[in-house]
C-alpha cells in the first residue's frame, strides 16, 4: 500500500502553504531582522531579483540564492571584529552571510516527486523552493510585482513560490505513517536512527563564546549544542531555535556568559537582574563599552517571545530590554533552554510526534538516569522513509 506514496508530487504537500516572502540580496541586515520581526517568521528568502531593482518585469531573472534568520545575524555580531561596532555591522549587506557551499537552498518543480524531494533534503539541502501553481492569471501577477513595496516581493519571474522543509515533509509521513509498519512502531535504537557519532556539546561552565563554531555547525545539521554536566549528562541545550525567539542584543549574554548562566538568560525571557549586572561589569572588563553602549541604546528589534506561538495570554515575565531596563512578555511566548528529549527505546511514530509537536528538528536520546546517549534528527528519520520507499521501486 505504501508505493502509493512514490504517485504522490511535490504539489501535493505544498497545498496550503503560504507564498514565499523575500528580500533583496542588496538588503541590510537590520532590514531583514525587520521583516523578520513584521513577518513573525524565523527565516527569510534572500532573492537576485528584478523586482527588487526595477519596475522592469522579465521572467528569468530571478533566483533565490539563500536565506537568513536571526540566529546568523547574532553569529555575524558574536565575530571579534564586530564586537566593538555592532550597530556598524547591521548595515553589512545579508549577501555577506550566503556561503557559497553549502548550497542549503534548492529548486524543486511542483510535479517532482516525493522520493525526489527527500532525497535533496538528505544531500544537504534545508529549504526546498517549489513554484506554487495558482488560478491567479499573469496580468494579475504583474499588477502586484508593480505594486508590492521593492523590500518584500512575493513575486518572482511572474510566480509565486513557497518553499518545503524537513519538518514539511515529516509531518507530510505522519499522515500516511499506517503505510510504513512495522518500521514506524520500532524502536529507534533498534533503527539506527541515532547519531552517536556527531554530538555537539559543551560543559556547563564552559563559556558560551566557545558554543559558537558548534552553533554554526547545528545550523548545518539542522540540530542543537547540548549543555551537559561533569558527568556528561544533558542538563539542557542551546539551539538554533531558541536563538532565533531571541532579541540580537543576546549577543552580549553570549560574548560574557557561561553556557550555563547563557541557559538562565533566555529561559522563559526572564534572566536575574544579578545576571543582567553580571553581563555589564564583563563588557566594562572586557573593553566592550561600544558593545554596551549599543545594547542600553537600541530599541530591541524583538520581543522575547517566540514566533511559533498564536498565544496572547497576558501572562508575563520581566527581561532585560532597551535602555537596561526590564521589560513585559508572555510566558506562554518564550522559547526557553530545555532540551527536546526522548529515550532509546522510544518508537519512530512517537518521535516524529515529539519533534513535530515542539517544532524542533531533533530530539536529543538519553536514558532515565539523564545519560546522553546521542541525538535524533529529521534527517535520520528521513533516511528511513527514504530507504523504505526505495525498496517498494
Amino acid at each position: 500500500m505504501a508505493m502509493r506514496l512514490l504517485a504522490h508530487e511535490v504539489s501535493d504537500i505544498c497545498l496550503g502553504k503560504p507564498p514565499l516572502r523575500s528580500i533583496p540580496v542588496s538588503a541590510t541586515l537590520a532590514h531583514a531582522l525587520s521583516v523578520l520581526k513584521r513577518l513573525r517568521q524565523n527565516h527569510i528568502s534572500v532573492w537576485s531579483c528584478a523586482c527588487h531593482s526595477s519596475k522592469t518585469i522579465s521572467d528569468h531573472d530571478c533566483r533565490c540564492i539563500g536565506k537568513v534568520s536571526v540566529v546568523d545575524v547574532i553569529l555575524f555580531l558574536c565575530r571579534e571584529e564586530n564586537l566593538s561596532q555592532p550597530a556598524v555591522a547591521l548595515q553589512s549587506y545579508v549577501s555577506i552571510l550566503i556561503p557559497e557551499v553549502p548550497v542549503v537552498v534548492r529548486y524543486l518543480e511542483p510535479h517532482a516527486s516525493l522520493v525526489e524531494a527527500i532525497d535533496l533534503l538528505l544531500e544537504g539541502a534545508q529549504n526546498l523552493v517549489v513554484p506554487i501553481q495558482t488560478k491567479t492569471s499573469a496580468k494579475s501577477r504583474k499588477k502586484v510585482l508593480k505594486e508590492v513595496a521593492p523590500f518584500d516581493c512575493p513575486l518572482h519571474n511572474v510566480l509565486e513560490y513557497c518553499w518545503l522543509t524537513q519538518e514539511d515533509i515529516i509531518r507530510y509521513l505522519l499522515n500516511s505513517i499506517g503505510l510504513f509498519c512495522p518500521t514506524s512502531i520500532t524502536p529507534i535504537n533498534s533503527l539506527n536512527a541515532i547519531d552517536t557519532a556527531n554530538i555537539l556539546a559543551v560543559h556547563y561552565d564552559d563559556p558560551a563564546f566557545s558554543a559558537l563554531p558548534l552553533l554554526s555547525q547545528a545550523i548545518i545539521q539542522q540540530s542543537s549544542v547540548a549543555i551537559v554536566d561533569s558527568d556528561g549528562k544533558l542538563i539542557g541545550e542551546i539551539s538554533p531555535l531558541t536563538m532565533n525567539s531571541c532579541d540580537v542584543t543576546v549577543t552580549a549574554a553570549i560574548a560574557t556568559l557561561s553556557a550555563g548562566e547563557l541557559m538562565a538568560y533566555v529561559d522563559y525571557g526572564n534572566p536575574p537582574e544579578d545576571l543582567v549586572h553580571l553581563i555589564k561589569d564583563r563588557l566594562e572588563e572586557r573593553d566592550l563599552g561600544a558593545l554596551l553602549d549599543w545594547v542600553e541604546e537600541e530599541t530591541p528589534i524583538f520581543s522575547c517571545s517566540s514566533f511559533y506561538s498564536s498565544s496572547s495570554d497576558d501572562d508575563s515575565v520581566s527581561s532585560w530590554g532597551s535602555g537596561g531596563k526590564l521589560r513585559r512578555c508572555s510566558t506562554r511566548q518564550v522559547r526557553s533552554s530545555e532540551a527536546a528529549v526522548c529515550n532509546p527505546r522510544s518508537s519512530l511514530v512517537a518521535v516524529m510526534i515529539q519533534a513535530l509537536a515542539r517544532r524542533v528538528a531533533s530530539m536529543w536520546v538519553i536514558e532515565e538516569d539523564g545519560a546522553l546517549v546521542g541525538i535524533i534528527t529529521f534527517a535520520s528519520m528521513l533516511k528511513i522513509f527514504q530507504e523504505h520507499l526505495k525498496s517498494l521501486r
